[in-house]
């Protein structure tokens, strides 16, 4: 599977849950959203610091905009930290929201726009269709992993 488009589509699936957050206010139901959320972008987060960006860092050519990837991952992981000990129905955590999908948002403007096309040009079709094997395999084994560490009822 192509590595951009696997990825690109993680960024649609993030997308529509920020959708949504956005239309409604009933507590549980925004606790059960941005639980998803969470989880798709710390998942989105792991594939691409474990396997996509270091490919990417190794060129001249996508080397600064990997390092700047890897700042906005951070951004985006302090935001999730810090809604976590929040209510959902308070303005601070209503804020963050907003902050958290603004800086997302940025992101993924920033890799589909500017790193995916620099990308594009320093992997081969090969590399491109690896990578997409690997970041598969590595969201099912991660998947995987969270599923059998939940607790059971």
């Amino acid at each position: 599977m192509d590595v951009f488009e696997l990825l690109t589509n993680d960024h649609r699936k993030v997308s529509a849950i920020f959708e949504q957050l956005e239309q409604t206010s009933d507590v549980t139901t925004r606790q059960t959203l941005f639980a998803q959320v969470k989880q798709e972008l710390d998942l989105h987060a792991y594939v691409e610091e474990t396997l996509f960006y270091p490919k990417l860092k190794e060129a001249a050519e996508t080397r600064e905009i990997i390092l700047e990837a890897y700042e906005e991952h951070q951004e985006v992981k302090d935001l999730l930290t810090e809604m976590q000990g929040l209510s959902p129905d308070g303005d601070e955590w209503s804020d963050l929201l907003q902050e958290l999908k603004e800086s997302v948002e940025h992101h993924v403007d920033e890799e589909e726009n500017e790193m995916f096309p620099q990308a594009r040009e320093v992997l081969s079709a090969s590399e491109i269709d690896q990578l997409g094997t690997q970041i598969e395999a590595a969201k099912q084994q991660q998947k995987q992993k969270a599923s059998s560490a939940a607790p059971s009822m």
